[in-house]
């Protein structure tokens, strides 16, 4: 497995479309034959997307993947869904399996497995399928034929710490995540370390919806979490987290003068909390890649440059996480921006695990 030590592989525009740059580096002459030889045009090139339990419409992850592909099919002979570029909605873990078999089996040209909970299936369908092309977000597989894409989401979540810390008045502020799991780690300990740089004094709770899709489940955490004054929440949860949105709203509608965030996750999830044209709960939302990756890597494989074996990790350096203006005032915006500087420079540690 190639291990890709040069962060400086593209330039994510977070939120907005990119023009990607494509990687560095050499591959062995195997990889390289066996991607030229699994290559098409870009007219006959097909892509797709096996998503993970959270639902393509989760506002977050998988969304944002899908979005990718979206936009690299329309720059590329406006490609539909089903026409050239499609998704494979899983709603079970028993899914994933099944899921990338039939992605195998409609011979398309590169698969994409969205979240570290496919990464077992990607493994066998990888070993199984030699001549197929496969890429991970957020795990390792070390295969041939699988790309592996990671991102240093600790350092996002690290700098919404900052903001959670210096914006709470309760100085309790919470994170919820979806599942246990490395990737979920890395979001956990940097947003608590985040707090802890900035205010000592603040407490951090922790507790997990046990699902990327549960908002129900969310929603009555965070509800508990609001009632026990705590007044900001990172949902580090899918489209699970859309429950501690509604959460926050429905006291907000009933309280107007109660003073709560959330802070999204993956995208910008202003939108998401919305109450009315005066009154909005976000108070921020850490980027990721995802929609830039799919991007640059459906490119480069429709042009025969297929990255498979190799490991990519983003992260602030290369703008493959950051964090969203949302409403932080102008001081917090400033004191993160130190902060982000220290991180890129290699001043400022951030720990991946809790």
């Amino acid at each position: 497995m190639k291990t890709k030590k040069n962060l400086a592989l593209f330039a994510l525009t977070l939120g907005a479309t990119a023009v990607l740059a494509a990687c560095g580096g050499s591959k062995s002459d195997s990889s390289q034959a066996s991607s030229q030889n699994n290559a098409g045009s870009s007219d006959n090139f097909k892509a797709v997307m096996v998503s993970d339990t959270g639902g393509i419409d989760d506002k977050s992850f998988n969304q944002g993947a899908w979005e990718g592909l979206q936009e690299w099919g329309k720059n590329n002979g406006g490609k539909t869904k089903g026409n050239g570029i499609d998704y494979i909605l899983s709603k079970a873990e028993s899914d994933y399996t099944t899921n990338l078999n039939t992605a195998v089996l409609n011979e398309y040209n590169i698969i994409f497995a969205i979240g570290f909970k496919l990464q077992k299936a990607v493994e066998e369908a990888a070993k199984q399928n030699p001549d197929a092309h496969f890429a991970i977000i957020d795990s390792v597989v070390e295969q041939p034929n699988v790309a592996s894409i990671n991102y240093k989401d600790q350092e996002a979540a690290f700098l919404a710490g900052v903001a959670a810390g210096l914006t709470t008045k309760t100085n309790k502020v919470a994170f919820i995540g979806g599942m246990h799991g490395p990737a979920l780690d890395k979001f956990e300990a940097g947003f608590k370390a985040g707090v802890q740089a900035v205010n000592p004094k603040a407490t951090v709770e922790i507790q997990y919806a046990e699902s990327f899709s549960d908002g129900a489940k969310a929603k009555s955490l965070a509800e508990a979490m609001y009632a026990s004054d705590v007044d900001i929440i990172y949902a580090a949860a899918g489209g699970a987290g859309l429950g501690v949105f509604a959460a926050a709203k429905s006291i907000v509608e009933a309280n107007p003068d109660r003073k709560i965030w959330v802070i999204g996750v993956d995208q910008d999830q202003q939108a998401e909390g919305k109450v009315n044209d005066s009154r909005n709960v976000t108070l921020t939302s850490t980027l990721k890649g995802v929609k830039q990756a799919l991007i640059k890597f459906s490119e480069d494989a429709s042009k025969g440059n297929y990255h498979g074996g190799e490991q990519v990790l983003y992260g602030l350096s290369d703008n493959g996480v950051g964090l969203a203006d949302g409403q932080l005032s102008d001081s917090v915006k400033e004191k993160i921006a130190v902060f982000k500087k220290a991180i890129i420079e290699g001043k400022q540690e951030v720990p991946a695990k809790p």
